[in-house]
């Protein structure tokens, strides 16, 4: 969000309201309806005093609490909150912004696009929903947007009366209490589902009427630290609402009880099939599923297993048990990278969030994934532990009572996202209208040929004096091509997960004059890219995409990068017939055939952008197969364990 240009607190220009009827759909036409009342109250407010202002907020508080419906009051909140907006930070909510906030507010996921300002946007329907007293609560992708959001918003807040808290990770008990008892509360989805779990886990401990191990591992003294944090699940919000709703969605939240007692026989199992894996050949000894993604031993291939010396530990193990280590480490040979679905860091995995390219703190994969790349690394191998609760990131936002949510690309996904949250998409239109061009998409036989030619557009459009952003999938991926780039003399600046800690400065930097930057997904989320003096004038930001992503959002990210606020701005994508996106979507047949045929090219192919579209479709729709049948999976389990008086989220089977 543009605090200089995109927020200033001129006059909207008479008959915008018209215009955003005609471009927005039924409902929020409807909802358009609100925007000249909200207008006629601002003469009036801005003749209000500091404390009188914060006075007409506590009425409205006494409305709300009195039992008027929300509905009823939002014109006047919203009218409110621009008034604070535009006193306190110099941001005056834009008329789509106030649609946005209204469409949060009627459980809505609103489609804004980058730059549009849904920071500002967010304080809309979270103040309107805390006016109630139990608390707005809003889920972002990481700890740094949570707090960044939360101390930006906060003078708008303040103003209006409210109280707001942050959750962070690592962060005491006593200080999440005080941060839930705001009203408002900014904060990740996975903190906010551990404390929903640990809260769960202390009232089955109190409702014992004793302190089990657990309650010692939160910090063992009674009182007011053994109460639970949250308050009740009231209104959530959830910013970036595609990236957590849907690629959140099959990650389990897991807080672990004591680990089992054959931890070194596994230890054991799992070096050893690392060790031996090599010795396993493919239609030989076991065959590859591509769809399933899975390996299965052939009569060859388990007799190799029962012929191999092993540890003298792994003798307690049944064949069946020593098959499934060595297909895992099979596996994990084949599809986990270093530098791709993983870093090594201080001796640890830390996997590598594939949608926003940041590093997952405190993630492991499941079924002895995670056990089997340790291994395959030769770091200190750590298991998977005894599960003392569990709660997917679906089923906590479902138990919310009101649902909203923001991002920038949820058109496409609009029918997962009914479906499972029964939300509707909003596409909100853009407050000035967009600029940003395509340029025509180049296909080439293979990868070398691929980099060259992105290479060659980058350094032609920087002699331009243009910043160029160049998007790749993956931290080894991005420092290729940035090493290709600097052979060239160009100057390159990278943004993968092992520079976190410089994020917020390289993407600030981004659109300065000249400037190149090569990143994985996490330039695409959470701050804007500004353009720096005199690049409006040579044609705005250019940026570069060099592979399509699983999911076409990922992809649109990066592309809404350029172009903010009506700014000028281009694209290009790249493309060969070796990316894994056709064998992602094709299998290895055909994507065997395309290779075939990219071999015998030289030059850029025509007429072939919509097999790797096509491709792309059959990726995501067998993704969200997957995540239908886990949610039917997860409702059954449920179910059952309800039937049979157990709590479905401490009392899962491991």
């Amino acid at each position: 969000m543009d605090t200089k240009r995109g927020m200033d607190v001129s006059r909207v220009p008479r008959g915008w309201t018209r215009s955003v009827r005609a471009v927005a759909g039924d409902r929020l036409a409807k909802w358009a309806a609100c925007l000249p009342k909200i207008a006629e109250l601002e003469p009036s407010l801005e003749k209000l005093a500091d404390h009188q202002l914060r006075k007409e907020s506590l009425g409205l508080r006494y409305r709300a609490r009195s039992g008027e419906p929300l509905d009823r009051l939002l014109v006047e909140a919203f009218a409110l909150c621009r008034e604070a907006g535009r006193r306190k930070l110099g941001m005056r909510h834009f008329d789509v912004q106030l649609l946005g906030g209204a469409a949060v507010h009627h459980r809505s996921i609103v489609e804004m696009q980058t730059g549009e300002g849904k920071t500002l946007t967010a304080t809309l329907p979270m103040y309107l929903a805390a006016i109630e007293g139990k608390g707005a609560h809003l889920a972002t992708v990481n700890d740094y947007l949570a707090r960044r959001d939360a101390e930006w918003m906060k003078p708008l807040y303040e103003a209006l009366g409210m109280t707001v808290g942050i959750i962070q990770g690592q962060q005491p008990q006593d200080d999440r209490r005080k941060a839930y008892a705001c009203d408002v509360t900014y904060g990740t989805a996975n903190e906010m589902g551990f404390d929903f779990l640990r809260d769960r886990l202390l009232l089955r401990t109190l409702s014992g009427g004793q302190q089990d191990l657990f309650g010692q591992m939160l910090g063992g003294s009674a009182g007011k630290s053994d109460d639970p944090v949250q308050r009740g699940l009231h209104f959530m919000l959830v910013d970036e609402a595609d990236s957590i709703l849907i690629d959140e969605a099959r990650t389990p939240l897991i807080i672990s009880a004591l680990p089992g007692e054959d931890e070194q026989i596994a230890a054991e199992a799992y070096r050893w099939a690392a060790e031996v894996k090599s010795r396993f050949v493919e239609d030989e000894h076991f065959e590859y599923e591509h769809d399933e993604r899975s390996i299965e031993l052939s009569l060859a291939g388990r007799q190799l297993v029962r012929g191999l010396a092993k540890p003298a530990a792994m003798d307690r193990l049944p064949l069946s048990v020593i098959y499934e280590y060595v297909t895992r480490s099979i596996k994990v040979s084949r599809e986990m990278f270093l530098n791709r679905q993983y870093v090594v860091r201080d001796g640890e995995i830390v996997i590598v969030d594939e949608f926003t390219g940041r590093l997952a703190e405190g993630r492991k994969w499941r079924a002895g994934i995670h056990q089997a790349v340790e291994a395959q690394e030769g770091v200190e191998i750590t298991f998977a532990t005894n599960q003392a609760a569990r709660i997917t990131v679906q089923d906590l936002f479902l138990r919310y009572e009101r649902l909203g949510g923001m991002t920038g690309t949820a058109s496409s996904s609009s029918r997962e996202l009914r479906k499972i949250y029964t939300v509707h998409v909003e596409p909100v239109p853009t407050n000035r209208p967009p600029v940003r061009q395509q340029l025509p998409t180049l296909v080439f036989g293979d990868a070398e040929q691929k980099w060259a030619g992105v290479v060659d557009d980058a350094v032609a459009q920087h002699t331009l004096g243009r910043p160029v952003l160049i998007g790749t999938r993956s931290i080894d991926k991005s420092e290729k091509l940035a090493g290709m780039l600097a052979e060239r003399g160009a100057a390159v600046t990278i943004l993968n997960a092992k520079h976190v800690e410089r994020e917020a400065e390289i993407v600030a930097a981004a659109g300065e004059m000249g400037k190149i930057t090569v990143a994985t997904n996490m330039a695409g989320r959470g701050t804007d890219i500004r353009l720096g003096p005199g690049v409006l004038e040579v044609g705005g930001l250019h940026v570069i995409c060099t592979e399509l992503h699983e999911a076409q959002r990922i992809d649109r990210q990066l592309i809404g990068r350029c172009g903010r606020q009506g700014d000028p701005g281009t694209y290009r994508q790249f493309l060969a017939l070796d990316d894994e996106i056709l064998l992602g979507g094709y299998g290895p047949k055909k994507s065997d055939r395309l290779k075939r045929r990219g071999a015998e090219a030289t030059g850029p192919i025509k007429g072939l952008e919509s097999v790797f579209r096509k491709a792309q479709q059959r990726v995501e729709r067998r993704h969200f197969r997957d995540r239908k049948v886990m949610l039917y999976h997860e409702k059954e389990r449920q179910k059952v364990q309800r039937q049979m008086g157990q709590d479905p989220y401490l009392d899962t089977p491991g």
